[in-house]
């Protein structure tokens, strides 16, 4: 334990009593960047680490509790492999940490005894899974930044990385964003924190550095598939016959959604990506005023010169895509309530 790297005077009594505990069991305490790790294995394990889903996810600790006190706590129901708790430059912890237990059992063992536990009074705890996240979204990279460049970069600062790409940014112009993917979640955590310090210098860009949002990893994955030979292709979106007429299409669109009282749609169309072959990746998204929320997605479209520009052909699959949406919620009023329309007096809506 070092302890230059604490502030003199602060939480010192707790201090010393760590100290004092390190020393009576002989557990050892690593500490690196912003976070003190026991075990991961701890002594005399045997084998390979705890499969996955053995972590917990610790919330809401007081700043002046350390791990003399939670340790044989939460040792208390099961095998510990591994305890990481965050910590701040002046030796307090940071109010959460980590616990890997050796069996999934013992995991929820722990969440069902420790959940809402009263570690003091008036400071009930938070205990969950630990939700093992390994994807960072780096924002506000420029256009010009390469691939190559930010891999090399990464490499310099971080470690465990997997995977690095690039994506063109839906909402901004001459904007890049990065997705990170990592050997575990302690090794994202670690370079999130890295990262947000100060670390990752590309050009005169703010970047700023989060966990990937579920949703946009969702979106993602729909589209890291290579596009098939038919002329469009696309998460939700159908293959279709090209060309079609882009204003035979919405003059259907605008028809139907006037009949419904739903007003005039707005298509909003962005090339997110061009592979080797000449295919481009839009995104796309459909705002109905009076509805609840936009439709968007994704879909590849193919570089043919059948004389429709290719954001032409993503705006048709898009219309397309809202109408079938819209026929399928007359049709079946049973889902009518899950789609993103409101109730209405015609239709079933």
């Amino acid at each position: 334990l070092v302890l230059q790297t604490w502030t003199n005077g602060i939480n010192e009594a707790s201090k010393m009593a760590l100290l004092a505990w390190e020393k009576e069991t002989g557990i050892e305490l690593v500490q690196i960047n912003g976070q003190r790790r026991y075990g991961g294995p701890p002594p005399g394990w045997v084998g390979g680490p705890p499969p996955a889903g053995t972590e917990v996810y610790i919330a809401r600790l007081p700043q002046d509790v350390y791990e003399d006190t939670l340790i044989p706590l939460f040792g208390s129901v099961g095998r510990l492999y591994e305890f990481r708790l965050m910590m701040t430059f002046s030796g307090l912890n940071r109010g959460f940490a980590y616990a890997r237990y050796a069996s999934r059992q013992e995991a929820r063992s722990a969440i069902a005894t420790f959940h809402r536990f009263q570690l003091c009074h008036g400071c009930a705890i938070v205990v969950c899974w630990s939700t093992q996240k390994r994807r960072l979204l780096v924002k506000g990279l420029g256009a010009s930044v390469s691939q190559q460049e930010l891999e090399a970069t990464l490499q310099r600062v971080t470690e465990g990385i997997c995977s690095v790409t690039l994506h063109a940014s839906p909402s901004q112009r001459q904007a890049r964003f990065a997705v990170l993917k990592y050997r575990s979640h302690e090794t994202a955590a670690l370079a999130k924190k890295v990262l947000m310090e100060g670390n990752l210098r590309l050009g005169e860009a703010k970047m700023r550095v989060e966990w990937l949002d579920p949703q946009l990893k969702q979106k993602l994955q729909l589209c890291e598939e290579e596009p098939l030979s038919s002329c469009v292709q696309g998460g939700e979106s159908p293959a279709v016959p090209l060309p079609l007429s882009l204003q035979t299409v919405l003059d259907c669109l605008n028809t139907l959604c006037w009949k419904h009282r739903l007003r005039t749609p707005l298509v909003m169309t962005q090339c997110v990506q061009v592979n080797p072959n000449g295919w481009q990746r839009f995104w796309y998204q459909v705002a109905i005023p009076g509805s609840h929320v936009p439709i968007s997605g994704f879909m590849w479209i193919s570089p043919d010169r059948q004389g429709q520009s290719e954001h032409e052909k993503a705006k048709v699959v898009a219309a397309l895509h809202v109408l079938q949406v819209l026929a399928e919620s007359l049709v079946s009023p049973c889902t009518a309530s899950s789609l993103p329309f409101p109730q209405g007096p015609l239709g079933g809506w």
